[in-house]
């Protein structure tokens, strides 16, 4: 690994938040919360962090895979720790370790909360929570793919590093136009959903914020009772069809936007996504209404509607106390928790392709066993999947149960309970949001010790950037020939002499 090459890599990307961090000044002036000098503080900070990096280490003219991974884990590692800063030092958050789980829980969007009262933050303070959503959303590294050429070396190493999914879709030959590609969707739909919701009442700030935060399907809200907060059936509908096509793959949206109106259903995965929805919200509702929890059916139904999509997509909004419905309703949401979205969406979870390879690959297992010399070939639409891939899902599988039993045995031995321990982690691992019991979607995370934090951190990060890319970095192997970094005062005493 080529350490002076990642360092510089990360100080240009400290540099971008930097400038991302002053987003919130027009909303400080204009609301007058006094939050101005705090985000521009900060702003600095990583200005000066990031400088001292690119002056110190030079750039390397060719990135290999393993800088890649570690390149995509440190920064979002650092731009965390930076995005954490205006939580801490305004004071409305007073430990940093909480600060630090309330930006990571944005950046990853995984929407998890250590705030009781949301509603008393500053109004640029709130916009900066949804704007690190919007940010981690489509991810930070093809953002920089997108608008500047400084990762145009390795460019698809970092791309594979973030992306989510088993495969990754090009929509271009060069990966920086597949980026801009994605980010141009990405923002299309967020301006949809923002004006939607304006023509819904919505104000034009909590319109924006929580386009961001549906979009990333990250569940961030400026309001304590999230979604439930608009009694309205047309603003929960315009979110629930939003977050629907967030948790689809991007690519689909861009070839229905050139005109392949038939794309998504063409789709295997979408197909499947779609079915998973329906199918449970039937179920769920079924079950609701036989239980006498609801008098109004209608109710019933908008209720479980905007929590299977809430939850499958790994949005995290709630319009409803699910902690408080039939058993058999908790244990079906906490089943879309571990599905998630689809590959290539900005929702996080296993995946569903990754369900619908495992099972078709587990059903060639049956066959062969009943006719031992048949070859079967495991195929996603008309395109045969690579006995790699199906190799890597498998792992996936295996490093995804490891992370989540270790995760949660430390949680439970740290005092917490055998529902909130084991759905805390749930609930960070698959970038979700709420979990059960005492981080139900009426609580919060905060009163949960600070190495449990720790750990739910990880977990965040580990999640959104599918597991491999952190579990990687803990192998001795990877950090064999690793390379001194170069500096440049050594290259212009070497180019003196």
């Amino acid at each position: 690994m080529r350490i002076g090459g990642v360092l510089n890599l990360l100080g240009k990307l400290l540099i971008i938040l930097s400038l991302m961090l002053l987003t919130p000044v027009p909303f400080s002036i204009y609301y007058q919360d006094g939050m101005m000098a705090t985000f521009l503080a900060c702003s600095g900070l990583g200005l000066v962090a990031g400088t001292i990096l690119v002056a110190i280490f030079l750039p390397e003219k060719e990135l290999g895979y393993k800088d890649g991974f570690a390149i995509v884990a440190f920064s979002w590692l650092a731009l965390a720790l930076l995005g954490a800063l205006p939580y801490h030092i305004s004071g409305h958050v007073g430990s940093f370790i909480d600060a630090f789980f309330e930006s990571m829980s944005g950046f990853t969007t995984t929407g998890s909360t250590i705030l009781s009262d949301i509603e008393i933050l500053p109004k640029s303070l709130l916009f900066w929570r949804t704007m690190t959503h919007w940010l981690g959303g489509m991810g930070i590294i093809v953002l920089t793919l997108a608008i500047l050429p400084l990762l145009g070396i390795g460019g698809m190493q970092l791309f594979q590093a973030e992306v989510p999914g088993p495969t990754k879709d090009r929509l271009a030959p060069r990966i920086q136009d597949t980026a801009r590609i994605l980010w141009s969707v990405y923002l299309l739909m967020t301006v949809m959903e923002t004006v939607l919701l304006m023509l819904g009442g919505v104000d034009f700030f909590n319109a924006l914020t929580h386009s961001f935060a549906t979009l990333a399907t990250g569940g961030f809200s400026n309001h304590n009772a999230s979604i439930a907060q608009y009694q309205s059936l047309y603003i929960q509908s315009v979110i629930i069809l939003f977050m629907f096509l967030a948790g689809a793959n991007f690519s689909l949206h861009f070839l229905v936007l050139r005109g392949d109106f038939k794309a998504y259903w063409k789709n295997e995965e979408f197909r499947l996504y779609l079915s998973i929805i329906l199918i449970a919200t039937l179920l769920i509702f079924t079950v609701n209404h036989f239980s006498g929890l609801y008098v109004e059916a209608g109710r019933n139904l908008r209720d479980v509607l905007f929590q299977v999509v809430s939850i499958m997509t790994t949005t995290g909004f709630g319009t409803a106390d699910f902690d408080t419905w039939p058993p058999f309703s908790r244990i079906m949401l906490v089943t879309l928790m571990f599905v998630g979205g689809c590959a290539g969406s900005t929702g996080g979870g296993i995946k569903v392709v990754r369900f619908l390879l495992f099972f078709k690959y587990a059903r060639s297992q049956l066959h062969k066993l009943v006719h031992p010399r048949q070859v079967e070939t495991i195929k996603l639409g008309n395109t045969r999947v690579p006995q790699d891939v199906m190799i890597a899902i498998l792992s996936f599988f295996a490093i995804y149960l490891a992370v989540f039993l270790i995760a949660s045995l430390i949680i439970t031995a740290l005092g917490v309970d055998i529902i909130t321990g084991p759905s805390a982690v749930i609930a960070t691992l698959n970038n979700i949001g709420p979990g059960l019991h005492l981080v139900g979607p009426t609580q919060n995370f905060g009163h949960l010790p600070g190495l449990a934090k720790l750990v739910l951190i990880f977990c965040m990060l580990a999640g959104r950037l599918e597991l491999y890319t952190i579990a990687i970095l803990l192998t001795p192997c990877y950090w064999e020939m690793t390379r001194r970094p170069k500096l440049r005062w050594q290259k212009r005493t070497t180019e003196h002499k």
